[in-house]
């Protein structure tokens, strides 16, 4: 017990001192862990625990992501997907197998050796990846869903790939005890029974185990469509939130368990069971439950692979596993970057493709490891082999650098822009500019045509203005925040100009040279939030316009209307509340100031304090107004029942 909680404290420590200045320094919190690993690999082993141990502790993590990104897919998503993850993700899998089981064979190893270790080095890291991107927030992006994409097929390629590794085997060298005898099967050195795991397909013939495998998936799947919604619904009546967090990992841990039982990988079994969730009533509360864990033995994974690289192996190999890791990552990433251009993608979302699946994978250790087992690889390539896939997961964030250096030089440009395209030749005019034309400028130009006015639309994002044209609306292509196109358009003569541009920056700088050029103009402007409004009020716009805020204040009306409160009640408190959050707006724009966030602004915190208060008086005010009105009609007071 003394041992566990030394481990425990030398994990958390490390993680908490280390993932922090990590992620401080700009470098993301997946290289922090990988540093953190790294540094404790010592204090490790003088703890007594071997960092194999960690890394079977640390599995669960991935084991729990590929759960929770099952959820996030549904059946039918899964085919709307098809031909990415057949095409995208399976021209990148067999390319890459295809150039590294060639260059393994130029390097003198045997044709299946060579397949094995293309076929373990085509996989990238879903974990690091993937944590990546959603702390980047490139998820949503053109190359962050193609990066997605392979990286689903990856993991369900792990399936065949093990299936395909005992097919690679070497012909097994005899082993012999002290005496000369042949030892057995399942025996050791000292001629005594090796411990197995138990397993369901142990002694079955070829056809017997795939039948048995066959016949867990589908009871899984069964399980997970018609007996799951029983069994949360039975744990519902408990209403013990810790009982829930219980039963999401007893699921969790138990399609995983049935999986090893049959010989498959758990992590993948935990993806089945998370795709047949997926439609559940349930998956909510499920990734709700377990993303805390997901995450904490996520961190617990990369440091496992830090602490995991054997410095005396790499000290005797440096130069070849340096080399072997750089010629990885060269090809993998002449193979992604060919696949980008044929799919289409385009300036950032190329390079992000590119430099974001240029390493290996999570899964490499699962195969390296089974490889070893099966007698597919020799001990010394696969320690090299491990090396390789370690390090260059441990250089992934620093390719994600690049690729933030690479998008800056690029510019804030659409992922949709065509940059060897010229912007269109405007040829008409009108008196009301629309700039930005995404989901907020369609519906002020559509009222707006209805109306029966005419509207110069503009954006740099080329798929939208497609979109407009194929559903007859006139639209030029180009930057609005370029003066050249912005006079073109008719800046000189317009009575109105909506910015109304998805990047507040852009938006910002729209309003302050529009103001600067034309005084008298009347620009309307869309804020993403309070502190964008106080920029667009410093930059000269006459309207601002939150673009959540009437929609939440709707939100908030339909929340009063559903909690006892009449219609006429809940709709005088939203005009009040709306009444007082544009003064409140206008009294604290003066005091903002850019230098300082709220927070750091004494005399805007204490004015805002002061204005809370005026709002709940206002609030009550309003209600004592509507008793009095109702008690002067005779009626009774419109106050919520009380049952």
């Amino acid at each position: 017990m003394e041992g566990f909680f030394d481990d425990a404290t030398i994990l958390l420590g490390a993680a908490v001192i280390g993932v922090p200045i990590a992620a401080r320094l700009g470098l993301g919190s997946v290289l922090g862990y990988l540093l953190a690993g790294i540094l404790i690999g010592p204090l490790l082993t003088l703890a007594g625990m071997e960092a194999e141990t960690l890394r079977h502790y640390s599995e669960f993590g991935v084991v729990m992501m590929l759960f929770l990104i099952g959820l996030e897919l549904e059946p039918r998503t899964l085919w709307e997907m098809r031909d990415k993850l057949i095409g995208m993700g399976g021209l990148q899998i067999g390319l890459t197998t295809a150039a590294v089981t060639a260059l393994a064979w130029l390097m003198g190893e045997t044709l299946n050796m060579s397949l094995a270790i293309g076929l373990i080095l085509a996989l990238s890291s879903t974990a690091i990846v993937l944590q990546t991107l959603s702390e980047k927030g490139l998820m949503k992006t053109g190359g962050g869903k193609a990066t997605f994409s392979v990286l689903l097929t990856q993991d369900i390629a792990v399936i065949p790939m093990l299936a395909l590794m005992p097919l690679l085997a070497m012909p097994k060298v005899p082993q012999f005890d002290s005496s000369g005898v042949i030892l057995r099967p399942g025996e050791g050195a000292s001629g005594e029974e090796v411990h197995h795991a138990l397993s369901l397909i142990d002694g079955l013939t070829g056809w017997q185990a795939t039948f048995v495998i066959i016949i867990v998936i589908v009871a899984v799947v069964l399980a997970g469509m018609y007996l799951s919604p029983l069994l949360f619904r039975f744990v519902h009546m408990a209403k013990l939130r810790e009982i829930h967090t219980a039963t999401a990992l007893f699921v969790v841990f138990l399609i995983a368990y049935l999986m090893v039982l049959v010989g498959l990988s758990p992590a993948l079994g935990a993806f089945l069971g998370g795709v047949v969730l997926a439609s559940s009533e349930f998956r909510h509360e499920l990734e709700a439950n377990i993303e805390p864990f997901k995450g904490l033995l996520l961190g617990v994974f990369f440091m496992s692979v830090g602490a995991g690289i054997d410095f005396a192996v790499m000290a005797s190999n440096v130069g070849t596993v340096i080399g072997l890791t750089a010629l990885l990552v060269l090809t993998k990433g002449l193979v992604l970057f060919l696949l980008a251009n044929l799919f289409g993608l385009r300036k950032r979302d190329k390079w992000l493709f590119t430099l974001g699946l240029a390493q290996a994978g999570e899964f490499g250790f699962v195969l390296i490891s089974f490889s070893l087992q099966e007698n597919v690889l020799p001990e010394r390539l696969a320690q090299i082999l491990l090396l390789v896939v370690a390090l260059s997961m441990l250089i992934t964030p620093l390719l994600f650098i690049l690729y933030d250096y690479i998008a800056h030089r690029l510019g804030d440009h659409s992922e949709a822009t065509d940059v060897h395209r010229k912007h269109d030749d405007i040829d008409e005019q009108a008196p009301v500019i629309i700039a930005g034309i995404g989901r907020f400028g369609q519906v002020v130009n559509r009222m707006v045509e209805m109306a029966g006015l005419k509207c110069t639309v503009l954006d740099h994002d080329l798929a939208a203005i497609e979109l407009m044209r194929h559903f007859g609306f006139k639209a030029f292509y180009g930057d609005p925040t370029r003066p050249v196109l912005l006079h073109a358009a008719g800046l000189k003569d317009a009575r109105v100009l909506v910015a109304a541009l998805d990047d507040p920056h852009a938006t910002t700088r729209l309003v302050k040279y529009a103001r600067s050029q034309r005084p008298d103009l009347h620009i309307i402007a869309r804020a993403h939030d309070r502190v964008h409004v106080y920029q667009l009020y410093q930059a000269g716009a006459d309207d601002i316009v939150r673009e959540m805020f009437d929609s939440s204040l709707r939100a908030g009306r339909y929340v009063l209307e559903n909690m006892d409160f009449s219609a006429f009640e809940a709709n005088e408190m939203e005009k009040t509340f709306y009444k007082h959050d544009r003064m409140t707006l206008r009294e604290l724009a003066p005091l903002w100031d850019p230098a300082r966030s709220l927070k750091d602004n004494p005399a805007y915190l204490e004015r805002a304090r002061e204005l809370n208060k005026v709002l709940e008086t206002s609030l009550v005010t309003a209600l004592e107004v509507q008793e009095l009105e109702a008690r002067d009609h005779g009626d009774d007071p419109p106050r919520p029942t009380v049952d």
